[in-house]
């Protein structure tokens, strides 16, 4: 684990994740399906406020198998509302990406997400897995009300600790939803400061059967 994903980590278990000071501001717009496209990034800009959809279509499964098909998957909270759960992770990540990203232009940025299937409890605590997350985004001008561009799809898929390890990483408090958000956090400031922005980790076989 790198030097900067240790310190995120540090940064998300002992500092509160309610937004302050001149941190961005989530609302509750929705970026429209029907506006989806494919896309590359504007460069040179900040992050003054941002959107996160979780739509409703997307498929929970909370079954315990090896692994269950469905769009979301997700059992690092207890049970409960798992499309608000995805949601508090990516704008947890956001206000935390924000103020790394330090360009001169002021946007929106609108994020949707399209697919988050992480471990159920028999994969986490047997051979672990893959955090399967899908999302796209698009920048919003403030100036202008403007899209900068198409949106982008991005796959951000992280490591699923498994059996041993897992346990391990429990105890030093690094929980999935720890490492979740300090992963995405780290993705949002690749994409928005990156040539070619975030470049998805190869994580083997399990990853190529996520992806068919």
């Amino acid at each position: 684990m790198s030097t900067l994903f240790k310190s995120l980590m540090a940064m998300i278990l002992f500092v509160s994740l309610t937004a302050c000071g001149t941190a961005p501001m989530a609302t509750r717009s929705a970026m429209p399906d029907d506006t989806l496209l494919v896309g590359t990034l504007p460069p040179d800009v900040r992050i003054d406020s941002f959107t996160v959809t979780v739509p409703r279509s997307l498929k929970v499964n909370e079954r315990n198998l090896y692994y269950p098909v469905g769009d979301i998957v997700w059992r690092g909270e207890p049970r409960g509302d798992r499309h608000a759960q995805v949601e508090a992770m990516f704008e947890a990540g956001l206000r935390f990406a924000a103020p790394r990203i330090e360009g001169t232009r002021p946007v929106r940025l609108d994020v949707q997400v399209t697919r988050f299937h992480s471990l159920s409890e028999k994969a986490r605590y047997t051979v672990g897995g893959v955090h399967d997350i899908d999302f796209r985004y698009r920048l919003v001008d403030l100036d202008t009300g403007l899209p900068l561009g198409p949106s982008k799809l991005v796959n951000a898929d992280l490591n699923g600790l498994g059996g041993q390890a897992a346990l391990e990483a429990e105890g030093r408090g690094e929980t999935q939803k720890a490492r979740i958000i300090a992963h995405l956090s780290q993705v949002f400031v690749e994409e928005l400061t990156l040539p070619g922005g975030h470049v998805t980790a190869n994580l083997g076989l399990l990853q190529a059967i996520n992806d068919l």
